[in-house]
């Protein structure tokens, strides 16, 4: 946890967004809605049974959360190919974002600007990151590449009314 000039703690957004628990919800709830959607489903039909708890790990560890992901044997670089060769369309790019906007509005994470704007930022990167890697020729990120670190952006902290 960083802090500011007048030692305010500043949460990391693993933290603001509720810890673990939340991210676990967060991917159950988001794969359901998967599932049920027209666009997505055939491309998440097969996926395995922990698919959501591994996405939830990852995504919490990005946001300074525990490194449960990389203490399992899981990588940046592992992620990013994960989608190599599955094509990936920006009509799915677009609706996996926007079920998972949905989504975070319906388990209410929270919804002041700069987490959103932090949160939107992060599913908007990672999804373009996704779709061009999908559809490369081959993959073209390093294997030992860290783990991404996402923060609050340009406000630099959480609002405070």
């Amino acid at each position: 946890m960083t802090t500011t000039q007048n030692n305010d703690k500043i949460p990391s957004l693993y933290e603001w967004m509720g810890g673990m628990e939340k991210f676990q919800q967060l991917t159950d709830t988001f794969y359901k809605a998967v599932l049920a959607d027209p666009i997505l489903e055939p491309v998440f039909r097969h996926m395995s049974p922990t698919h959501q708890r591994h996405v939830a790990n990852f995504i919490a560890e990005v946001f300074g959360g525990p490194s449960v992901y990389t203490d399992e044997g899981g990588s940046h670089a592992g992620m990013v190919q994960r989608h190599f060769g599955r094509h990936l369309t920006e009509e799915q790019r677009r609706r996996w974002v926007q079920l998972l906007i949905d989504t975070a509005d319906e388990i209410h994470l929270p919804d002041d600007p700069e987490f959103r704007s932090a949160f939107v930022a992060y599913i908007e990167w990672g999804t373009r990151i996704a779709v061009l890697t999908s559809n490369a020729e081959k993959p073209s990120i390093e294997p030992g590449t860290p783990m991404p670190k996402w923060g609050w952006g340009v406000p630099g902290k959480p609002y405070t009314p």
